[in-house]
């Protein structure tokens, strides 16, 4: 596990794409061992060198927006001993999504490297080891008019982050499995304005270390198949914020929050195969939060049924959980909190409120249809949130007067209903050739009632109304081809019918499609090359227009790069 409570302070990637295996997604029904906010688990499966046999890739990249993404990995193993590694590097003239259309000020670089160390000590015991260093900036992009009125924010963020997971895995007996797996991982964001920006210049520096464990022990009786375990860590947080008064409207203000906290969870669950058709599942997740202002102790059933239909193997599910999310750290504190805090003031009032953690409640209802070797997949569920998390803009700026900033910090508001229906489709390999999949939902995203933490205007939302990221139907739908001499032709499409409108009318923005393509070539042994577009109709239009957490983008225009691969021995 790389536990992260600091919700959306990040935008780079923890681990580079090339070095996975393989995906592992789950989209309901989990066990009682996943806590937290939950809309789906991606387990994330890294290369670990038994698939490697003493080899090497190098993968060289260039494209358009002069962006290339780069990397070499090595990775062999003995009968005993795997072992892989890599490291990588990246820029590109393009990179967070723009709040308007042109393009300024929006590079970004990265790089990071990779490591994987697997060892059998004898028949039952196996010891592995994970690391991973990230390091990552980015500039803000910013509008032509800012250019034009002579307002320059040259603004960047740098990150880094780097984690060690080491676990021993022990065999018990032929049907017991012991993990043990210590961790530790490092986060940070920092925000950095041009001292000379104006009006003013802003400074938000954040460092969480984590330190922690899981162990979990599994085994099967009889029918029954049990799992157990112990999961916490213990975090520090080190956050700065920073703001000049280029203007002259305040002196600077300046403030240090240093603050611990630690969670704690255990868990347990049965699957209790009644029949070979009926399998009928229970659990709970019992979970302590400790932080600067908020002690919880929530309990967290789970429960679920599937039933296999004999002959055509449908196999029918339901599922009820409940899951929490632990809130951030920090938040406001210091003389920033003697600012926002303006309760008297009857236009426009503000007040802190300390964050509580977010409570969800799903139920769940689908089926798996297997049909010749088609796989459909067809689900419905609704959740229900109390104390949802998201974030909210400042009404104040720091001269005290009532406009709405573009300084946002968390808050969760009282009650939030999303409620969907999903669809997915792959196929065989047809005609030995290609194979095809789909993955539609729809899906409503709602709020309502008061904010209960983090900064509130004292408003209050009778009815439910939709969220910032409320989208009624996403589609995706891609193929991927096998063609004559040693080729491959891929490709996805897909569509969204806008998010809500932060200015409606109308409700919703407009509907937006992108086609993705890729056509490459096997060249000998050593060498592959392919040739990417994404976007390729070049559909450069604005998909998010939300004041809060959302904010302005527009989706990156039409990208265009080669990219050569070559394998070597060594």
């Amino acid at each position: 596990p790389v536990p992260n409570t600091n919700i959306a302070s990040n935008v780079g990637p923890q681990v580079d794409p090339k070095d996975l295996d393989y995906v592992e997604v789950q989209r309901g029904s989990y066990d009682a061992d996943y806590g937290d906010r939950t809309y789906g688990v991606f387990n994330a499966v890294p290369r670990t060198g038994f698939e490697r046999d003493r080899e090497c890739d190098v993968i060289l990249s260039a494209g358009n927006f002069y962006q290339t993404n780069d990397q070499i990995n090595c990775g062999g193993h003995s009968q005993r001993l795997a072992y892989y590694g890599s490291v990588n590097g990246n820029r590109s003239d393009l990179g967070l999504e723009t709040p308007v259309a042109r393009i300024i000020h929006d590079a970004d670089n990265g790089y990071g490297g990779f490591g994987s160390l697997i060892f059998n000590t004898d028949p039952k015991d196996q010891l592995r080891v994970v690391g991973s260093l990230r390091r990552d900036y980015y500039q803000m992009p910013i509008s032509p008019l800012d250019v034009a009125n002579g307002v320059i924010q040259m603004d960047g963020q740098h990150e880094a982050d780097g984690y060690l997971n080491f676990s021993w895995v022990h065999t018990l007996s032929h049907s017991g499995l012991l993990t043990v797996s210590p961790f530790y991982h490092f986060n940070s964001a920092n925000y950095d304005s041009s001292p000379n920006d104006f009006p003013n210049a802003i400074t938000d520096h954040r460092a969480s270390n984590y330190v922690g464990a899981q162990t979990t022990l599994s085994f099967t009786i009889a029918r029954n198949s049990i799992e157990g375990g112990l999961y916490g860590f213990w975090q520090h947080d080190n956050q700065f914020f920073g703001v000049l008064f280029n203007d002259g409207a305040n002196l600077p203000l300046s403030d240090r929050e240093i603050v611990p906290g630690n969670m704690e969870a255990l868990f347990v669950q049965d699957k209790f195969a009644v029949t070979p058709w009926l399998t009928l599942s229970g659990g709970v997740r019992q979970t302590h939060f400790s932080g600067p202002s908020v002690t919880e102790n929530p309990t967290s059933p789970r429960t679920g049924v599937a039933v296999r239909i004999p002959r055509i193997d449908w196999v029918f599910r339901g599922f009820y959980g409940q899951f929490y999310q632990p809130p951030p750290l920090i938040t406001v504190g210091g003389p920033l909190l003697g600012l926002v805090n303006t309760p008297s003031d009857l236009l426009n009032p503000q007040q802190f409120v300390p964050l509580m953690g977010e409570r969800d409640t799903e139920y769940q209802f689908g089926v798996a249809i297997p049909y010749k070797g088609w796989a459909a997949d067809i689900d419905t569920f609704h959740t229900q949130s109390h104390n949802f998390l998201d974030h909210g803009n400042v009404n104040y700026d720091f001269a005290g007067n009532a406009v709405s900033t573009n300084i946002f910090f968390p808050l969760t508001t009282q009650d939030a209903l999303i409620r969907g229906w999903e669809l997915t489709l792959r196929s065989p390999r047809l005609w030995r050739r290609g194979q095809v999949h789909l993955a539609y939902s729809n899906q409503i995203a709602e709020f309502k009632g008061a904010i209960t933490g983090g900064l509130t205007n004292f408003s209050f939302q009778p009815d439910y109304s939709p969220l910032d990221h409320d989208q009624r139907n996403t589609l995706n739908v891609g193929f991927d081809v096998t063609l004559p001499w040693r080729m491959f032709f891929s490709g996805n499409v897909y569509y969204g019918s806008g998010f809500h409108n932060g200015a409606a009318p109308p409700d919703y923005l407009p509907g937006h499609t992108t086609v993705d393509l890729a056509l490459g070539k096997s060249l000998g042994e050593r060498f592959s090359a392919s040739v990417n577009a994404l976007n390729v109709t070049n559909s450069h239009l604005l998909i998010d227009n939300s004041n809060t957490f959302g904010g302005f983008h527009f989706n990156h225009p039409r990208e265009v790069y080669a990219e050569l691969r070559y394998r070597f021995h060594y």
